[in-house]
C-alpha cells in the first residue's frame, strides 16, 4: 500500500508538517464555530446540532492539540501535527478495512 501511493504519502506528510500554519490565522475556521459563534454567523442554531452539541464538546484532541500542551507556539504546533497524524492514521485504517471488506 505504501509503495503504490508514495506521492500521496509524501503529500500527506507535507500537509501534516504544514498544519501548524493554522495557528497563525486569526479568528475561527469556516464551519468550526461553537454554538455562540454559530448564532452570530448564521443567525440560528439547527435543532439537530443543538441536541448533539454536548457530544462534540468532549473530544480526544480538543482544538487540534494535546490538553495541557498549548502554552507555547511549539507545543501547540506539536499538538496540531500529532492531531493530523492521528487523523491520517484513523482515516487510512478505515479505508484499509473497508477495502478488505469490499474485496471479500
Amino acid at each position: 500500500m505504501f509503495r503504490n501511493y508514495k506521492a500521496l504519502w509524501l503529500a500527506l506528510g507535507t500537509l501534516i508538517i504544514l498544519s501548524p500554519l493554522g495557528l497563525l490565522a486569526t479568528g475561527t475556521a469556516f464551519g468550526e464555530w461553537g454554538l455562540d459563534e454559530l448564532v452570530e454567523e448564521v443567525g440560528f442554531i439547527p435543532a439537530g446540532l443543538e441536541k448533539l452539541a454536548e457530544f462534540w464538546q468532549h473530544s480526544l484532541l480538543p482544538d487540534y492539540g494535546i490538553p495541557g500542551m498549548d502554552a507555547t507556539f511549539s507545543q501547540a504546533a506539536f499538538g496540531y501535527i500529532f492531531s493530523a497524524m492521528v487523523g491520517v492514521i484513523l482515516v487510512s485504517a478505515a479505508i484499509l478495512i473497508l477495502s478488505k471488506i469490499a474485496k471479500d
